[in-house]
């Protein structure tokens, strides 16, 4: 009998094996390259990470830079802890189950860094970017930011390098010890620990910000804060005599530990506004 190959049944059958057919080879060749697209989206989160210490990620070998220059840590309990697991592409979940990253590193010009994992959400679609502070953790040193579908020539501006570049020197915190950084509307910003938003981009610009203010938050037990100077130069002195106990002003966990714990103790003075240091 001959196929009628006109019939409304035989372009149904047709139709459905060929679904049946391209599925299968869709599904067969995403398998295959899963490894490969994951390295690729590791290597480029890696990349991210170095644009914050000020590597341009264009022109360098990222896998040997990020290796070499940088150590991926959790902050547990007070402390930073090396981490083994699996490198991490996305850290918005992590972040709310409190499993805070922090990447230590040096930076393009050889200066001691650590480098904050922040997400939001813009105006179309979810933010994201990392955040590289100096030693002290007070002030920025460089920053990465980029988005999922922000609107190109406006919000999409975020992740534009001279947007990027208005965030490095900008002190964290203000005088009351919370997260000040903050993005202003375009062409306002004013105080040192603001930067402009992107013209025309007024939600997204408003998305950084948050970003900003509730990444950098979420790390505030690891930043500490605001502190007067004098409290900087004791827990200075803490840290050169106790090296395995960090940051003790008050020398609470260095009891017995200390050598010279004389000379590192903080004297007791309250922090006043002239000596807040940002």
């Amino acid at each position: 009998m001959k196929l009628n190959t006109n019939s409304n049944v035989y372009t149904i059958c047709y139709a459905a094996v060929m679904v049946i057919i391209v599925a299968f080879l869709l599904a067969f060749v995403a398998s295959a390259l899963k490894d490969t697209q994951d390295a690729n989206v590791a290597n480029d989160t890696k990349g991210q990470i170095l644009t914050a210490l000020g590597y341009d990620k264009a022109t360098i070998d990222v896998a040997a830079v990020y290796a070499e220059k940088v150590q991926d840590n959790v902050f547990v309990d007070g402390q930073l802890q090396a981490y083994d697991g699996n490198f991490n592409t996305t850290y918005g979940g992590l972040i709310k189950n409190g499993e805070l990253h922090v990447f230590t590193g040096k930076t393009a010009n050889d200066e001691q860094a650590y480098v904050i994992p922040v997400v939001g959400r813009g105006l179309w679609g979810g933010l994201w970017g990392y955040i590289a502070v100096n030693e002290t953790k007070d002030k920025v040193l460089g920053t990465y930011f980029y988005h999922e579908s922000e609107t190109a020539g406006l919000g999409a501006r975020i992740g534009e390098k001279w947007f990027q570049d208005q965030f490095v020197g900008k002190p964290i915190f203000g005088a009351d010890g919370e997260v000040a950084l903050t993005v202003t509307k375009a062409g306002a910003a004013q105080a040192e620990n603001e930067v402009d938003g992107v013209t025309g981009a007024t939600l997204t610009s408003n998305g950084v910000a948050a970003m900003v203010k509730d990444g950098l938050t979420a790390y505030k037990d690891f930043l500490g804060g605001a502190k007067c100077t004098f409290e900087k130069e004791c827990e200075r002195s803490c840290e050169a005599e106790c090296p395995n106990k960090g940051k003790c002003p008050h020398m609470d966990e260095c009891q017995g530990e200390c050598p010279n714990k004389a000379e590192c103790q903080c004297p007791e003075k309250p922090c006043e506004q002239t000596d807040v240091e940002q």
